[in-house]
């Protein structure tokens, strides 16, 4: 039985406004396009959109095999929860095209699923296109520049001849990449404007191999996992593994910019913590994206997790790796505190990353080595999954640093509130994307 993935979009600039939708059919093994919609559809609103973009989607998929298993991903959570049923459809401009989309197909043959904005920009390019063609007064009409460039540099990108230089040469790597994205064109079969916009590209972004070496050599530090860079097209990946990071609610230490870490002595939540713990619980269970709690063995993380789980009704799974470091004898003292009674030792933690607090205390190679092993035994044991780590304030700036290929001093330009949020979505090609949400003022 053939098995396809349909991607759909719509939008509508005003809500209601000049509106337009976007599909594409994708073989789910290869990541090929197989089909592409869209259309200028007048004025509308976004949810009238994104309700054509599926029907057309699903109508393509249908018409190259009407016994097809189809998996429709979008970034519409109305959409999805509406025809997966968990949602009623209340609206009057709904329910019609709801009942138009069920039809096209059976319903055992469909499965939806949320995925984010950036994950499906495909259709949201073919939207924009026709909103445009809608504008000019034009039908939206396919180009080189779409579908068939799309694929061509995803299978150019991957049989593109390994670097010539040592391991990390990341001129040889760049080259590598620009040769492969400009050949993209003819596997393309591109002409006229098509190509020349491919091609153009290709020499914007990779015209300076030796400068894209410069750029990126202060992140292939030696404690670091190496870092997969690419153009952002290929295959579909599948669902990745995203860690949403949960700094803990504050403690009577937080306030005050105390050192606390796995060495000092364990403080609990302080009244404030306890309502941000409850009020980041609320707002992670409207989200309804949370799968599993992973915490902290420290009580303030264990605190914060609870609160969260029992709102989800899920329990929490103690992890050891995600302890915060051990600060040694710094525990419980402030900065100021610290550099008056150990200033040799404070700066040589501030200039690398092998130095360790004064007293046994933990050193940030460490620490990495550490999250790094907890992070690769998470991502393995939940593939696929969106799970909350309840954490501290140095493993969430480790994990974001390693995810976006930081050096190790980036550490000390991240900043990060009590029951702030970040999140990191891990991808199958060893690619990742960092989304940070660092303003709690709301949560206290």
């Amino acid at each position: 039985m053939p098995q396809f993935v349909v991607e759909a979009d719509g939008g509508s600039r005003g809500n209601p406004g000049p509106a337009g939708y976007g599909a594409v059919v994708l073989d789910p093994a290869t990541g090929e396009t197989l089909a592409e919609r869209a259309e200028y559809i007048g004025v509308a609103t976004n949810n009238v959109a994104e309700y054509k973009g599926l029907i057309a989607g699903l109508a393509a998929a249908r018409d190259l095999a009407s016994d097809a298993q189809v998996l429709v991903r979008m970034d519409s959570k109305l959409v999805v929860e509406q025809m997966s049923g968990r949602w009623k459809i209340k609206h009057p401009d709904m329910k019609p095209l709801a009942a138009e989309a069920a039809r096209i197909l059976p319903r055992a043959q469909v499965t939806y699923e949320w995925i984010p904005r950036e994950r499906n920009k495909h259709a949201d390019r073919l939207a924009n296109e026709a909103m445009d063609a809608g504008k000019r007064g034009e039908q939206w009409e396919p180009s080189a520049s779409t579908a068939a460039l799309d694929h061509g540099a995803a299978r150019a990108l991957a049989t593109a001849p390994a670097p010539s230089g040592p391991p990390g040469d990341a001129a040889a790597g760049a080259a590598a990449v620009r040769s492969a994205l400009a050949a993209a064109v003819g596997a393309a079969g591109a002409s006229g404007a098509g190509a020349a916009a491919a091609q153009e590209l290709a020499d914007t972004l990779f015209a300076d191999a030796g400068a894209l070496a410069d750029a990126i050599e202060p992140c292939l530090d030696s404690e670091a996992p190496a870092v997969t860079t690419g153009a952002g097209w290929g295959p579909d990946m599948g669902a990745p593994a995203t860690f949403v990071l949960l700094r803990h609610g504050e403690t009577a230490l937080t306030p005050q910019k105390r050192f606390s870490g796995s060495g000092g002595s364990d403080p609990e939540l302080s009244p404030a913590g306890r309502r941000q713990a409850a009020a980041v619980a609320e707002a992670l269970a409207a989200r309804g994206t949370i799968q599993t709690v992973i915490s902290s063995p420290l009580r303030r993380c264990r605190e914060t997790a609870q609160a969260v789980a029992v709102r989800l009704g899920l329990t929490v799974t103690v992890e050891e790796g995600l302890r915060e470091v051990d600060f040694g004898a710094w525990e419980g003292l402030t900065f100021a505190e610290v550099q008056e009674r150990f200033p040799e030792d404070l700066q040589a933690w501030l200039d690398s990353p092998k130095a360790a607090p004064t007293g046994g205390g933990e050193s940030f190679m460490a620490a990495t080595r550490r999250i790094s092993a907890t992070r690769d035994r998470l991502l393995a044991a939940h593939a696929g999954r969106t799970v909350l780590l309840v954490t501290h304030v140095t493993p969430v700036k480790i994990l974001v640093r390693l995810a976006l290929g930081a050096p190790p001093e980036a550490l000390f330009r991240m900043e990060l509130s009590a029951a702030s949020l970040s999140a990191v979505a891990y991808y199958a090609d060893g690619n990742a994307s960092v989304r940070l949400l660092n303003d709690t003022s709301h949560l206290r």
